[in-house]
């Protein structure tokens, strides 16, 4: 069979990227396999043509016009690889006779492409939008939609980059705060399809964006869609391709942390349809994805399976890096798993094992009599639990030691005596964690900040233990912030925010502590319990925050922002911290 499409299509690179994949020169997954098998077997369908010169076409187009914009390639010509030019071949070449319009027309009205990051997925969907910019029919409009501005910014900047750095390109069209279009202002009087009397155009597009119907499409990129929660972005853009003969929608993405979220949906979808459990003969399903977890630990040459630019666009000695780093922290791991390997993670798992978290070590709080501490204070609800803590760190075994006091309302402590348990979901006995000395509870319905200042300043009565610096969310805080003015002064006070950017790093170091055992808690009940509950959420730049774990919104994990809190301060302020013994 390969050998007669060869001889028929003897210069087509889909055969070329097929023959090298069989034969393990190339090394795809197993679900590009499908694809690859299906669509050589659409070649002797005689349902379809396939006719490579509009693809050719844009190869070309793409070779010779369409410059890189970004190091280490900036200025230098985009040669694209042959997974990109088999990719094209693909889009552009088949072709289905459409009966309404009684004629044959391009078959792919839809693609997916999911990729690991920075192998190129939005330069290659640049030049696209180039091609069908200059190369398309008069009158195109193109859409660079995600789901946010700064997203869709990114192929929108890159289109306009290779255009600004081609002169021939760049003489026949503009730009401005709109979009780009076609004409050059200096020659408003020329006239043809390089003119502005083309009315072809490129804009963005967001979530966000109002009035997202009647935009008219013919070509849409749609970046990162693993971020988006519904299809409230993508199915106003297919509707408005609807009038089109030959639209093409480019769903272009990594994999994410969106639970059920729109590429859930969407990739089960495509997943039927390579399975032929759906048919769907314009939908293009092109999946770089690995085959199981495990080959990621155990064959490193599986890596190109999701990251076809490997060792071109993107380095080995990078994945290298961060394999070795996966395998110690939990959310290096999972955001690798996602964004490099196309391996989809959720909120469902835990932040810490079992065995990260036990640690029986305890301590006397006499050995640090006298000293210097890092204060931090969870206060986020005064109607539920809180914590505080204060953090000693020992200079010469790097090692960290915490007291801890939670608070709780009466109300809330003594629910657990009523039998529906609304204010008690978690269903703790706070009255046997006070009689251990682990809980303060607090009269009324409120965690008065009188208490927790007291708790601190118990500290200094009873071992001489002083404050340096105390962490604390911004959170209901404004007693407390009084109230440590009044005792210790108002420089020792220190905000943290409860953002990615300030608990991020803190929160990995919290991680690296516990299961180096350098974190000694004094084997704290109730801070073990709040480290179990413990999840972790990721952004799209890898910034962690602390989260409960899914299906678990009823525990707490009060005590995990008391360690993260405290490590925030103390990475501020670690020299002056250190420097006062």
């Amino acid at each position: 069979m390969l050998t007669e499409l060869k001889t028929k299509y003897p210069q087509s690179y889909l055969l070329e990227y097929y023959e090298k994949c069989k034969s393990d020169e190339i090394i795809i997954g197993h679900e590009l396999v499908l694809c690859l098998e299906n669509l050589i077997t659409d070649l002797l369908d005689n349902q379809f043509r396939y006719e490579l010169e509009s693809a050719w076409k844009r190869i070309k187009f793409i070779e010779t016009k369409c410059c890189h914009s970004i190091s280490p390639f900036a200025g230098k010509p985009f040669l694209l690889e042959l997974w990109q030019k088999a990719l094209i071949e693909t889009t552009y070449a088949f072709k289905i006779y459409d009966e309404e319009a009684k004629q044959w027309l391009r078959r792919f009205t839809e693609v997916i492409l999911i990729i690991g990051r920075k192998n190129g997925k939005s330069s290659l969907c640049a030049a696209l939008g180039n091609c069908e910019f200059f190369c398309g029919e008069t009158g195109t409009n193109i859409l660079c939609a995600s789901n946010d501005y700064e997203q869709s910014s990114i192929v929108f900047d890159e289109i306009n980059n290779m255009r600004e750095e081609s002169r021939s390109l760049e003489r026949v069209s503009r730009k401005n705060i709109k979009g780009i279009f076609m004409g050059n202002p200096k020659q408003k009087s020329k006239k043809g399809k390089f003119s502005r009397q083309n009315k072809a155009k490129i804009k963005k597009l967001s979530v966000k964006t109002g009035a997202k119907e009647g935009k008219n499409v013919d070509f849409a990129i749609v970046d990162e869609v693993h971020e988006l929660k519904d299809d409230s972005l993508v199915m106003p853009i297919k509707q408005s391709m609807s009038t089109k003969l030959e639209p093409i929608l480019f769903e272009i993405t990594t994999e994410g942390f969106t639970d059920d979220g729109y590429l859930d949906n969407r990739l089960a979808y495509a997943r039927r349809v390579l399975k032929g459990e759906i048919l769907n003969k314009r939908l293009l399903v092109w999946l770089y994805t690995q085959d199981s977890e495990e080959e990621i630990y155990q064959n490193r040459s599986s890596w190109v399976k999701s990251n076809p630019n490997l060792g071109v666009s993107k380095k080995w000695s990078y994945l290298d890096g961060l394999v070795a780093q996966a395998k110690t922290e939990t959310a290096v791991r999972s955001y690798m798993l996602a964004k490099d390997f196309n391996i989809k993670q959720n909120s469902a798992a835990a932040w810490l094992t079992e065995a990260d978290i036990n640690n029986p070590a305890t301590f006397d709080p006499e050995q640090f009599r006298g000293k210097y501490y890092i204060g931090a204070l969870d206060f986020a609800e005064t109607t539920d639990l809180c914590n505080a803590k204060a953090l000693f760190y020992d200079k010469e075994t790097g090692r960290t030691f915490t007291m801890t006091m939670y608070f709780i309302c009466e109300e809330k402590a003594d629910a657990i005596l009523e039998d529906e348990n609304k204010l008690n979901p978690e269903k703790k006995n706070y009255r046997e964690w006070a009689k251990q000395g682990l809980v303060t509870i607090c009269p009324g319905s409120e965690v008065d900040a009188v208490y927790v200042v007291k708790w601190f300043y118990g500290l200094y009565e009873q071992y001489k233990m002083m404050p340096f610096k105390i962490g604390y969310d911004n959170w209901h805080a404004l007693d407390f912030k009084k109230l440590v003015t009044e005792y210790f002064g108002e420089e020792v006070l220190e905000r943290i925010n409860m953002d990615f950017l300030s608990l991020s790093g803190p929160m990995r170091v919290v991680e690296s502590d516990l299961k180096s055992k350098k974190l000694n808690y004094n084997n704290n009940e109730v801070d073990r319990w709040c480290l179990k509950n413990t999840s972790y959420t990721v952004n799209k730049l890898g910034l962690i925050m602390p989260v409960k774990l899914q299906g678990q919104s009823k525990n707490r994990i009060d005590g995990t922002l008391g360690f993260i809190i405290g490590q925030a301060t103390f990475s501020r302020f670690k020299s002056e911290f250190l420097a006062r013994g």
